[in-house]
């Protein structure tokens, strides 16, 4: 097998297990903190929402300087560093004493997080152009798997083990998925030798004055914006649907089958990104997400829903590849990490502020009219990809397609 299929197949599987194990520790949040002592319903919300958004936050602050040192020192380092890193944090979360430590522990995860970010990276630039988009595609599958398992499988370990060993086993999946990468993943990987030290202000500079990078970035950002706002509110939807004993389970559906068709889509999406153009498969996958957003305002029975979040989930799985495959084609030269660090940041940033704009919309217009607001974003997000995006990446997209005719030519 070539290196970047072997690479490529290595990382789906690590990917599958990182976000099975990151994913485990979310349904018992709440429930772990009170083990900590954290008792009165109203502080045990704010604490929840401030432990599982300072994760996000620092991730958001550091991103960009761990995409600089994928540049320097090589995207494997980075998924190496981050395994481990968040290995030894996250063991360490099954000793926390307090709401404070968990916070300081979380905060700290956050720092050394970035796994599947370089990843992400390593194999956009260890991938030949012309597969880029497939194994983007395919990456996301990993993911997309992991974060359907993780819940469940989280659940079941809390209950037989209690919330403490839940840790401590997350951290040994990290551990052993960062152990394989590190024996089985072979990087090619030269650093470009840069003649004057740059501050990250000044690379964000260079690397947006590269049209149309700083587009993709508020792309990102508007559609992580858009999906998060909508995940985290919709069980207060399915409750007016179904009845309060079957809430949780109808919610972990709804959730569970977008993701699904997702990891189904992903792979077939990026191969279609190299065939046809990313740019492409972007513009209608989100015309989709939006089209398909709109009648949930209107479903009057839970498993109209369902089928609803299945159908987006269809088209999701063609918006994080294609918008990585964007970054990838559109990167400067010995910079892709760096562009891929503030694309990442973009991401964490509609991650945050997603949900909380979306319990003010909630609060404002009801969670029905979440929906056309959540519909509109994705809208005006066509609307900039068609302006700003398609016209550079059309032109980028036609002469690679020359280029890689040519060499066929040649090599025959």
């Amino acid at each position: 097998m070539v290196d970047w299929k072997r690479n490529l197949w290595i990382l789906v599987v690590s990917q599958f297990l990182v976000i099975s194990a990151m994913t485990m520790i979310i349904p018992f949040l709440p429930m772990y903190l009170q083990s900590l002592g954290v008792n009165n319903p109203e502080t045990l919300s704010i604490w929840a929402g401030v432990i599982f958004g300072a994760n996000f936050l620092t991730a958001f602050l550091f991103s960009p300087f761990w995409g600089r040192m994928g540049d320097k020192y090589g995207r494997k380092m980075m998924v190496l560093r981050s395994g481990f890193g968040m290995a030894l944090i996250i063991s360490l979360t099954a000793f926390a004493i307090g709401p404070i430590s968990l916070l300081l522990l979380r905060l700290l995860n956050g720092v050394v997080s970035g796994f599947i970010p370089a990843s992400i990276g390593l194999v956009s630039t260890n991938t030949p152009k012309e597969r880029v988009g497939y194994a983007l595609g395919l990456l996301q599958s990993g993911s997309v798997s992991g974060a359907i398992c993780g819940p469940l499988i989280g659940g079941v370990l809390a209950q037989n083990y209690g919330y403490s060993m839940v840790f401590i086993i997350t951290g040994i999946c990290i551990f052993i998925a960062t152990l394989v990468v590190f024996f089985f993943v072979k990087e090619k990987f030269t650093p470009v030798k840069v003649k004057e030290k740059t501050s990250t202000l000044g690379d964000f500079k260079t690397i947006t004055a590269k049209r149309p990078v700083l587009s993709l970035y508020v792309v990102i950002f508007l559609i992580q914006f858009a999906v998060m706002g909508v995940n985290p509110l919709l069980s207060l939807f399915v409750e007016e649907l179904t009845s309060p004993a079957t809430v949780a389970f109808y919610a972990g559906v709804a959730i569970s089958v977008m993701g699904f068709a997702n990891m189904l889509t992903s792979p077939i999406l990026g191969k279609l990104s190299d065939k046809k153009g990313a740019q492409h498969v972007l513009t209608y996958s989100m015309i989709g997400v939006a089209v398909f957003s709109i009648p949930q305002a209107f479903v009057t029975d839970i498993w109209q829903l369902i089928i609803l979040r299945f159908l987006i989930g269809l088209c999701l799985g063609g918006l994080l590849p294609a918008v990585n495959t964007l970054i990838r084609m559109h990167a400067p030269s010995g910079m892709e990490s760096r562009t891929y660090g503030f694309s990442n940041s973009a991401m964490y940033l509609g991650t945050m502020i997603g949900p909380l704009l979306g319990g003010l919309v909630v609060a404002s217009v009801g969670v029905r009219g979440l929906f056309f607001v959540c519909a509109l974003v994705l809208f005006i997000n066509v609307v900039l990809v068609k302006m700003k995006v398609l016209p550079t990446a059309n032109k980028v997209f036609k002469e690679e397609k020359v280029r890689q005719k040519n060499k066929k030519v040649v090599t025959q």
